[in-house]
C-alpha cells in the first residue's frame, strides 16, 4: 500500500517544457557549430586577422552570444534534473543549484564581456 506521504512529487514537474527546451537549445547549436564549421571549411586556415574580423561584425556576435545562452541554459536543464534526482537533502541541493546558477550567470556575463570587449 502507498502512503500519501510516499506519492509527494520530489522535481517540480517541469516535464514536457524541459524537454522541449533541451530540443531547441541542441538545434541552435547544431546549427550555430555547422555554420561555423563552414566557415572553417571554406577559409582553411584562418589568420588572426580573418578571425577578427569575423568576429568584429555585430551579428556572428550575437549569434555566439545566443550559441553560448543555449549551451548554459541546456547545461541548466541537465545538471538540475541530475541533483534533482540524485541529491535527495533539500538544503544541499538547493545549495548546489545556487552555485550552478551564479557559475552560469557568470559564464554568460564573461562570453558577452569576451565578445564585446576590446
Amino acid at each position: 500500500m502507498v502512503k500519501k506521504a510516499d506519492r509527494t512529487p520530489v522535481g517540480a514537474g517541469y516535464g514536457w517544457q524541459d524537454w522541449l527546451a533541451q530540443r531547441i537549445t541542441a538545434i541552435i547549436m547544431l546549427l550555430f557549430s555547422v555554420v561555423f564549421l563552414g566557415f572553417f571549411i571554406v577559409k582553411g586556415s584562418v589568420s588572426y586577422g580573418e578571425w577578427k574580423q569575423l568576429f568584429s561584425n555585430q551579428a556572428m556576435r550575437i549569434l555566439t552570444l545566443m550559441f553560448f545562452v543555449a549551451v548554459f541554459y541546456h547545461a541548466w536543464i541537465g545538471i538540475r534534473d541530475v541533483l534533482m534526482d540524485y541529491i535527495k537533502p533539500a538544503g544541499i541541493r538547493l545549495a548546489l543549484e545556487v552555485g550552478v546558477i551564479v557559475f552560469l550567470v557568470g559564464c554568460t556575463i564573461w562570453s558577452g564581456a569576451i565578445l564585446w570587449g576590446s
